[in-house]
């Protein structure tokens, strides 16, 4: 009978009368040591670790397991903060407790503890609001919202900069660039992990500038960013208001640019960060090559570099001290003067050796490669000239024209020599 009461020493607590005799008999009175009549507290694994180990413990995989490839659906599992909606003094039964743990006081009234009615909703609340924390809802955004990939930041539009005392950044847009995760390794704190933004901000009108910012929150980090670029505004002039004013070469480290000024129409052909800094300026039409290092940083300082170092035309013909002539395709490369110095050099003191060429002279004597082109395997086969001949009075091009003037000395219709009545584009 003493093994069976030692058996649930845990659970039953003696009575006095079961103690007084045991006490009587000398021959188990040296055991009695191990039992207690006082309250036994429980302590098991779920009371005394807290909430993040547990949950460390079911959705971590330890490093060996890790190597092996395990753990890969432990981002399934979705941490409940089971904490969340709770109140302090607020349980399942529903009662008043005034002050928790000390006595609250209503005028000349103590208030006491009372029990109130209970509310049936409060856990069904309860675990409403904790499911909506598993719940992954995907941000829906418009497509014009949307960024280079998807939902993700660099692409995505943020707004004007904050506004500084009084002023205020009116007509201006934020473009976000670039958004990582840097991680810093520290002798105190070991290895912290901070966001890096860069951005770019402009009004359309000429004025822009580009930021970079670091934080330990992403939004922050873009906060930011966006604030130095409008601390940091450059102004550019747009030629004709759409494009830049002359062909230029620009690096930044190992990354080279080749841009090239282009006519109304033609649009943007470039890398994509680019893009958004010729929107935020206001350029509409240009083209530019990325050679080397794909560097996103490195690949918008050289564009800026680039852009701040392009002269007007004005400027060129002043250091020149001549005057800055176009001849363009659609005028019949007639000669349309642009820019004139104050100064005009003679043509004895324009040395033989001096490049007068502009496209040459803009990009400093560099020349970009370009590859041959092939011709096409039927261009060298002798019916591609016959197919030319025979469908060449149906073309308008320059070099029609001038073989007609070689052929009939005069422009006119391929129809005159069965129409007499036809007259030459001279006559008419």
């Amino acid at each position: 009978m003493f093994s069976k009461f030692l058996a649930f020493k845990r659970v039953v607590q003696p009575s006095s009368s079961l103690l007084t005799r045991c006490l009587n008999n000398n021959n188990i009175v040296h055991n009695l040591k191990f039992i207690s009549t006082s309250s036994v507290y429980c302590v098991n694994f779920f009371n005394k670790l807290p909430a993040e180990k547990l949950w460390k413990s079911v959705t971590s995989v330890s490093n060996a397991g890790a190597k092996k490839g395990r753990g890969r659906g432990a981002g399934r599992i979705r941490i409940r903060d089971l904490n969340r909606g709770q109140v302090i003094g607020v349980g399942k039964i529903n009662m008043l407790w005034p002050g928790l743990s000390a006595p609250v006081i209503r005028g000349r009234e103590l208030l006491k503890q009372q029990r109130l009615p209970d509310d049936s909703e409060r856990m069904e609340k309860l675990i409403k609001l904790r499911d909506s924390m598993t719940k992954f809802r995907r941000l829906k955004l418009t497509p014009i919202e949307r960024g280079w990939s998807g939902n993700r930041m660099p692409g995505r539009s943020i707004g004007p900069p904050d506004p500084i005392g009084e002023d205020e950044f009116v007509g201006f847009d934020t473009k976000v660039l670039q958004l990582r995760s840097l991680l810093i390794m520290k002798g105190s704190l070991g290895r912290t992990k901070n966001y890096q933004a860069m951005v770019v901000t402009g009004n359309g009108q000429g004025l822009a500038g580009f930021g970079i910012g670091r934080s330990k929150e992403a939004p922050a980090a873009l906060r930011r960013a966006k604030n130095r670029a409008g601390q940091k505004l450059m102004h550019f002039e747009i030629c004709n208001g759409h494009t830049i004013f002359h062909d230029f070469y620009t690096a930044f480290g190992k990354t080279k640019i080749f841009v090239q000024m282009k006519n109304e129409g033609y649009g943007l052909k470039c890398h994509r960060a680019i893009k958004e800094i010729c929107q935020a300026i206001g350029i509409k039409d240009l083209r530019a090559k990325v050679e080397g290092s794909n560097n996103l940083q490195h690949i918008v300082k050289a564009f800026f570099i680039g852009l701040l170092q392009q002269r007007t035309h004005q400027q060129l013909a002043e250091e020149k001290k001549l005057h800055l002539v176009e001849y363009r395709a659609e005028n019949e490369y007639y000669p349309k003067v642009i820019a004139s110095p104050k100064e005009v050099r003679t043509k004895e003191e324009i040395p033989k050796d001096e490049t007068l060429d502009f496209i040459q002279y803009v990009m400093n004597d560099k020349v970009i490669l370009k590859k041959k082109k092939f011709p096409r395997f039927y261009e060298t086969m002798p019916h591609y000239q016959i197919y030319l001949k025979k469908y060449e009075k149906y073309r308008n091009h320059e070099k029609i024209r001038l073989n007609l003037k070689t052929e009939y000395g005069e422009v006119k219709s391929f129809l005159t020599e069965r129409y007499p009545e036809e007259k030459a584009e001279s006559e008419s």
